[in-house]
C-alpha cells in the first residue's frame, strides 16, 4: 500500500483519543480524537520539518507522530476547564 503509513498513524491517533476518552470516563471523544489529531500532526512535523530526522515516505515519522498525540492528550486532560 502507498499511504500504509499515513493510515496507521490516523488510525493510531484514533485509538489513542478513543483509550483517553475511555480512561478519563468522559463521552467527549470528537474532543479528544481533535487534541489527538493535532497532536499526531504537530508530531509529524516536528520529526519531518524540524529536526530532518525522516521524510513521509519513511515509517520513521509514525512514532512521532504518535508520542505527540500522547503529549497534546495529556495536557488537554491537564489544563482544560473543569467547571
Amino acid at each position: 500500500m502507498e499511504y500504509a503509513e499515513i493510515i496507521t498513524a490516523a488510525v493510531g491517533a484514533l485509538l489513542l483519543a478513543a483509550i483517553a476518552d475511555f480512561l478519563t470516563g468522559r463521552r467527549g471523544l470528537l474532543a479528544t480524537s481533535l487534541v489527538s489529531a493535532t497532536g499526531a500532526v504537530c508530531g509529524w512535523f516536528l520529526a519531518v520539518r524540524v529536526f530532518a530526522m525522516a521524510i513521509t515516505d519513511s515509517w520513521a515519522w509514525v512514532p512521532w507522530a504518535m508520542g505527540g498525540a500522547v503529549f497534546c492528550l495529556v495536557a488537554f486532560f491537564l489544563f482544560r476547564s473543569k467547571r
